[in-house]
């Protein structure tokens, strides 16, 4: 036997060990590659004029169904395989009716789009105009991705949310579980490095500066924790600076409260309050 056949053998034997479906002609799972060009379609549906095609023969009305009818077409197919994969019965039928509840959400998701938007511009003097971050803002993007997702998280479409959130985060740095509730003008500035946890809770008008984590106590429990709250609750209008990490399921940020940088907090912050770390003695030698 030669050292290809013997790796060869080895690799089938670890196929047929694995708990896992590793090598199986009956499992179709969504192709990744279709669901981010999904995404930038629905992209070029929500502002043409950065990343559509855009006929001027056509009326905006004619743009608008051209492209939402190959959206819900092809996201209807990636759902069926995502629920095909997992066993379940009448998954076209099923999917059909989380396709049709997608593409129905989907102007609702544009309005909260041109919130979050109205949100950054204001909340980042930075930015020259609104139209800078629609078209090189990683953490709108983020956003973007995020409230699609959250739609199909919704209908409880397995795989491709996370598909589509991972996709943004190998991108932008910014890991938001499509799980999360988050609410109007929601802004992050920056970016980098944020986590976002599946049963986090954020409210209206709340910003978020890079390196903030919004995640679990303790996760070592695995999955007996699933379906339990274990991220925080972020009320309204709170602001979380730079590397601040909060923590657990029961932890409640009040509203208006003013979470400085590099802070660590597990327990609940009363409304109004400014939290921040005791600074540091510089050391110059």
């Amino acid at each position: 036997m030669t050292i290809i056949e013997k790796t060869a053998a080895d690799m089938a034997k670890s196929y047929s060990e694995a708990d896992i479906k590793l090598f199986c002609k009956e499992l179709c799972l969504p192709d990744k590659n279709e669901i981010i060009s999904i995404l930038k379609d629905i992209q070029s549906l929500f502002f043409p004029s950065y990343f559509g095609k855009i006929d001027t023969s056509r009326s905006e009305i004619e743009y608008a169904e051209q492209l939402s009818s190959s959206i819900y077409y092809r996201i209807k197919k990636q759902i069926a395989l995502a629920f095909t994969s997992k066993g379940t019965e009448n998954s076209d039928e099923i999917a059909r009716k989380a396709a049709d509840e997608f593409i129905s959400k989907l102007p609702q998701i544009h309005s909260l789009l041109i919130k979050d938007i109205h949100a950054t511009f204001e909340g980042d003097p930075a930015a020259s105009s609104k139209e800078e971050i629609i078209f090189s803002y990683p953490g709108f993007f983020a956003i973007f991705v995020y409230r699609v997702a959250h739609l199909l998280y919704l209908s409880r479409v397995p795989f491709v949310p996370r598909i589509m959130t991972e996709y943004a985060h190998g991108l932008t740095g910014i890991d938001i579980n499509p799980g999360a509730t988050i609410g109007e003008y929601f802004f992050i500035d920056h970016g980098t490095g944020i986590v976002i946890g599946e049963t986090t809770i954020i409210g209206n008008h709340v910003k978020l500066y890079q390196g903030v984590t919004l995640g679990a106590l303790s996760p070592r429990k695995g999955q007996i924790l699933s379906g339990v709250k274990r991220h925080p609750t972020v009320c309204d209008d709170v602001t979380i600076y730079s590397g601040a990490s909060i923590l657990g399921g029961d932890t409640v940020i009040g509203q208006g409260a003013v979470i400085g940088g590099n802070s660590f907090i597990t327990e609940s912050v009363k409304e109004g309050s400014r939290v921040s770390v005791k600074k540091p003695e510089h050391i110059i030698k």
